[in-house]
């Protein structure tokens, strides 16, 4: 089984590689990624002399270079975590989302109608459903939710989302489609909040937190997210939507105030500041589907989950301080210059 991987070298990308190469040690993994600013090549390390992992440096846009590697590879399937993630960075500038996460989309779905798939998989959010409000917490999201989103950055998802379904109807492609609540853990690019409060309660900075921190949002282990997707191109129902939730609910400023605690650093760091344009009060998904079809539930519970992120963080503190350096930028022409 060959499988490509788009985004691979992103922070939830990188841990699915990392899953899928563990447990399925006969797959060829392939990982086409641009390396963008949240794209590491040093995330992949541990991986880069596997002699069944290959790293492609291209952009999913790019319709000649998807194309042949599509005809190099010969995939059976294609996960596709590659998008412009960032909803801050997608109200300052929203083309290039609509770019990536859409027409990038396009061109990977035709490269699977030329060349035979048996699974397109396309990673999405929760964030098409838009936000519920904090007073209701009985409200979930399930995948009969209308979408109704709120920045730029989740329009693009839901648009992508539609025309994954839209090629399964109209050209019979083989799809699935999954929409996952906050991920944290491992290898999480440092402008989001988790690894972006660690990296500054560890180096005494303010601790910015939008509004008065009451936003809720769902977190989910990343390792538990990447069993998940397994768990959908292997057994998942064609031209499924399945949410991936991890009934875990908690305010921004609580989640601020638990990894000051946890690194015995004063809450007087933090800084409340102007809230963001849109901003969505709460995410909250129902995983029924996924649980009563395939079986998944979450197993890693917050309060563990937390711990281990903070101590993997204060562990490799080398690989966050080169990307918030910018040096890490480098590290593709240092890794291919003489190769």
């Amino acid at each position: 089984m060959t499988v490509i991987v788009t985004g691979g070298a992103g922070f939830i990308g990188s841990n699915f590689i990392f899953h899928m190469l563990g447990k399925y040690p006969d797959y060829r993994i392939v990982c086409l990624d641009k390396l963008t600013y949240a794209g590491n090549l040093s995330t992949l390390a541990p991986v880069m002399e596997n002699p069944n992992f290959r790293f492609v440096k291209a952009d999913i846009c790019d319709r000649e270079a998807v194309f042949k590697l599509f005809e190099e590879e010969k995939p059976d399937m294609v996960v596709n975590f590659a998008a412009e993630s960032h909803v801050d960075r997608s109200i300052e500038d929203p083309g290039v989302f609509l770019q990536t996460n859409i027409i990038g989309t396009q061109v990977m779905m035709d490269a699977c109608r030329k060349y035979g798939i048996k699974r397109y998989h396309q990673v999405s959010t929760d964030e098409v459903y838009g936000d519920l409000p904090l007073d209701r917490p009985d409200l979930l999201f399930t995948e009969q939710t209308p979408l109704h989103t709120s920045s730029p950055y989740s329009s693009s998802k839901a648009s992508a989302d539609l025309l994954v379904l839209a090629y399964h109807r109209t050209y019979g492609l083989p799809v699935s489609i999954s929409r996952c609540s906050n991920n944290y853990g491992p290898y999480h690019f440092p402008e989001k909040l988790i690894p972006l409060m660690i990296a500054n309660a560890l180096n005494d900075k303010p601790l910015p937190v939008y509004g008065q921190g009451l936003n809720v949002r769902d977190w989910l282990y990343v390792e538990d997210h990447c069993k998940a997707i397994d768990l959908v191109i292997h057994k998942g129902r064609e031209g499924e939507v399945y949410n991936i939730g991890g009934h875990n609910e908690m305010a921004n400023i609580d989640i601020v105030k638990l990894i000051c605690k946890e690194l015995d650093k004063p809450e007087s760091l933090i800084t409340y500041v102007a809230d963001r344009k849109g901003h969505d009060m709460r995410y909250a998904i129902d995983p029924t589907k996924i649980h009563t079809e395939l079986g998944w539930l979450p197993e890693t519970k917050f309060a563990d989950g937390i711990k281990k992120t903070i101590k993997w963080y204060l562990e490799n503190r080398s690989w966050w301080e080169t990307i918030l350096s910018g040096e890490y930028k480098d590290y593709y022409e240092r890794m291919y210059k003489n190769r």
